[in-house]
């Protein structure tokens, strides 16, 4: 009977030992940078559509999926862990801030995706988002936080580490990542180094933006059109007007930077150049550029003045009594 009894038992040890290998095997999981490369295109058009700026889409898809490789994402595919609430559609249940609750499932991640941007622009809660400036993801995380989409006190500080640890606000200006895969890169710090399109036109480098050199017949449509971008991005990057755009002038394609790269202290102003065209040359956001220098808008330096690139030195601010400090 002993005998017996330990042969039962070995019995049982073994086939738990086979159930338990059975259903703990390692599935393939994607990482973050093929994640990305997944799915930054469909960020990127439906930025386009409602307006929510790819970077903080694909950190939510990034945060609240774990790169895809949740359950609720890997079996359900919804990559947004957006619960039922109204929906209509099929179901599933899983724990979450308390048991057993239900949340949206979608046949593809694509579904996933496009309901969440759905469900942001389609409900008054996150009406003020839509009033931030595209660009500022930061004032999104924060926005997204404050009107509750996450429970997480934190949540707005993780989807910035994300943003910024994976250079997500690259998307913002409708280029998708480079593929994990790829093996040739830009340089991001030579200014004239030109990368062909479709198109033919020569796409340089400068500040680590990217911009174009307007040809004869170029227009404000024209040029979004063939960079595929929305008319008001060329105003708002270049801090133009809608004004004829000129053979030779400098379009960015992505939003100017806070300060010159390294090596660019500062600027010796020659006859005639105005604080724009050194924005333009530099690849610094004018208001900025202003602020650093003290010049208030519309405001032109005299030939021979100096005008600082990267941080304010000590000096006195001719608008007060007091002394500032550098621009950090």
């Amino acid at each position: 009977m002993k005998k017996i009894c330990l042969s039962l038992l070995f019995f049982l040890l073994v086939f738990s030992a086979c159930k338990t290998t059975r259903y703990t095997a390692p599935a393939v999981s994607n990482t973050r940078s093929e994640y990305i490369a997944r799915y930054s295109d469909i960020a990127i058009r439906e930025m386009r559509r409602t307006g929510i700026p790819a970077s903080i889409k694909m950190a939510q898809a990034i945060l609240e999926s774990a790169d895809g490789n949740s359950l609720l994402a890997s079996k359900s595919n919804n990559h947004f862990g957006i619960k039922c609430h109204d929906w209509t559609g099929r179901r599933v249940y899983h724990d979450d801030d308390h048991r057993n609750e239900c949340f949206r499932r979608y046949n593809r991640p694509e579904e996933s995706f496009l309901d969440h941007s759905d469900f942001l622009t389609g409900r008054p809660r996150y009406a003020g988002l839509f009033n931030l400036d595209p660009y500022d993801y930061k004032a999104w995380a924060r926005g997204l936080r404050l009107a509750g989409y996450a429970t997480d006190p934190n949540y707005d500080r993780k989807l910035i580490r994300i943003i910024e640890d994976n250079e997500l606000y690259r998307l913002d200006s409708g280029t998708p990542l480079p593929s994990p895969r790829s093996s040739t890169r830009v340089s991001s710090e030579e200014p004239s180094s030109p990368v062909s399109l479709v198109t033919g036109r020569q796409i340089l480098r400068r500040n680590r933006i990217r911009f174009i050199i307007a040809e004869e017949g170029d227009t404000y449509e024209s040029v979004t059109r063939e960079m595929e971008l929305m008319r008001w991005e060329i105003a708002q990057y270049n801090d133009l007007p809608y004004r004829a755009i000129s053979p030779g002038d400098v379009l960015y394609l992505q939003p100017k930077r806070v300060r010159a790269e390294r090596g660019s202290e500062i600027h010796i102003v020659n006859e005639g150049e105005t604080m724009h065209q050194i924005s333009q040359q530099y690849g610094v956001r004018l208001n900025r550029l202003l602020r650093r220098n003290y010049l208030e808008d519309g405001r032109e330096p005299s030939p021979g003045d100096t005008i600082f690139l990267r941080r304010q030195t000590y000096r006195e601010d001719p608008r007060s009594n007091f002394r500032s400090g550098p621009d950090y």
